[in-house]
């Protein structure tokens, strides 16, 4: 009897703290999310909540994330100097203007920007750069796997290391310890001399624990302060050494920056502001502009963003761009589930005359995300969005979009909630019509393999997929 009578108050008490206390600082639809699960499931709806409802990263590590922005950004004394002379419209400017004061770097000129698409090609930039490398290499990948496609760069890291140059790597703890073979990468660097650290690892026994599915997403490779690699793809085989997508033929397609120029410095701060926040250790002393800071035209800025800041960095930079078109906008989102400001956004350009396109798989990799990303389709259709469908078995993984003829963006960031409130992600605004030309041909692949998806098509599809498609998009909002 009191038994019952205890539960029963307990069961009444989380319900009336739930309305009160979860709606704090979260979208109305993340918070009725959650008291639905709560209130359908109490005690297991609470669990959930206390486990994965505070999408920040501990208030230690946050504290810890600012002390370390400032320390190392008080070092960049040479960026402090730096002013930007780009001629382009005030929008633009704008722009830049929010990401330095959101992401504090700088937007800097004289850049050269190489796209490098697909695994060979980008590895083996990667790999040169390494072997000539005279100073220091830092890297830091979301997956890092020891394959038949990494060895080689893996490899000119340990060689580096050997001859005198400090090697830096960081990889996620989650996202590189679900890959095939993890036990034998880490052997691998036990053996070595490559400095490396997991990234926000989950270690309960050291002490090392917060909401799991936070992450360090970002992709970023600096040599020696001169050169720097940043875009979608992750150090691992195409296939991600899963025997099932080889069977298949499933590749992830990717797209790559090499950059030199003041960019490199600010990428290398994103860099060192990881580095210690993981180990403790100042990397103040590599932060110098490279030995020709000004080696082309490119207009560049990096905006770091994640549960380390307490906005949501890339995702007001993607909308700013957005609303300030005025011709075309070009998307390439691999997971593509917008939260209600950027499907507002999108679907406002299309709207008033914006020529707005999309390009997605035509059959993700990811169950739940791939049926939520579809669930938005209808309403991006019918505003005049034309999406494109990546030919299956392939995965169009690149992460990256155009603004008229000025402005590009490339990076690690989705289109998605996690990217925007979860993941750490990097960020590289590019400005100029030259590079959006380069862009915009990477784009122009894309739309040759790919098939138009047609609104009176996709109504044709059977309640059951609708259904699916639904049901999924109600994990989009569980923050």
């Amino acid at each position: 009897m009191w038994v019952v009578v205890i539960l029963g108050v307990a069961d009444l008490a989380i319900r009336v703290l739930a309305i009160g206390i979860i709606p704090g600082n979260r979208r109305p639809t993340t918070a009725m999310a959650w008291l639905l699960g709560i209130f359908f499931v109490p005690f297991v709806g609470i669990i959930l909540f206390l486990l994965f409802g505070n999408f920040k990263l501990s208030s230690r590590r946050r504290e810890q994330q600012q002390l370390v922005n400032d320390r190392v950004r008080a070092g960049v004394t040479p960026l402090a100097d730096v002013e930007s002379d780009y001629p382009g419209p005030e929008w633009v400017k704008s722009a830049a203007e929010l990401n330095r004061r959101l992401g504090s770097l700088p937007m800097v000129d004289g850049n050269t920007v190489e796209l490098i698409p697909g695994y060979p090609d980008s590895i083996l930039a990667m790999t040169q750069a390494v072997r000539k490398a005279r100073k220091y290499v830092n890297a830091e990948f979301y997956i890092m796997s020891s394959d038949h496609v990494t060895d080689d760069l893996i490899t000119a890291m340990e060689e580096a290391a050997e001859r005198g140059v400090e090697v830096r790597l960081l990889f996620d703890h989650i996202g590189t310890l679900r890959i095939k073979g993890y036990k034998n990468l880490l052997d691998r660097l036990k053996a070595g001399k490559i400095q490396w650290k997991r990234m926000l690892p989950l270690l309960p026994i050291h002490g090392q624990w917060r909401r799991p599915d936070l992450r360090n997403h970002r992709k970023i490779m600096v040599v020696d302060g001169e050169v720097a690699f940043t875009g979608s793809q992750n150090l691992i085989e195409p296939s991600y050494n899963n025997p099932r997508h080889r069977k298949a033929g499933r590749e992830w397609v990717e797209l790559m920056a090499c950059l030199r120029g003041p960019i490199v410095t600010t990428l290398n701060v994103v860099f060192a502001t990881d580095w210690l926040g993981e180990t403790d250790e100042s990397l103040e002393h590599q932060l110098q502009l490279p030995s020709d800071p000004h080696p082309g035209a490119v207009t560049a800025q990096v905006v770091p963003s994640g549960p380390g800041f307490s906005t949501e960095n890339n995702l007001r930079l993607f909308n700013t761009l957005i609303y300030s078109a005025q011709h075309r906008i070009s998307i390439c989102s691999p997971y593509f589930v917008p939260d209600d400001s950027l499907l507002y956004a999108i679907t406002t350009a299309a709207q008033r005359g914006v020529d707005v396109e999309l390009f997605v798989s035509e059959k993700g990799d990811q169950f739940l995300v791939h049926h939520a990303q579809q669930s938005y389709y209808e309403a991006l259709l019918e505003a005049g969005v034309r999406i494109y469908l990546y030919k299956a078995p392939f995965v169009l993984h690149a992460k990256h979009f155009t603004i008229d003829d000025e402005v590009a963006v490339l990076g690690s960031s989705n289109m998605d909630m996690r990217s925007f409130s979860l993941n750490l992600e990097v960020s590289v605004m590019l400005l100029g019509e030259d590079i959006v030309t380069k862009m915009r041909a990477v784009e122009d692949t894309y739309r040759d393999i790919s098939h138009e998806l047609v609104l009176e098509d996709w109504l044709k599809r059977p309640l059951a997929a609708r259904y699916v498609d639904n049901v999924a998009r109600l994990t989009a909002t569980v923050q």
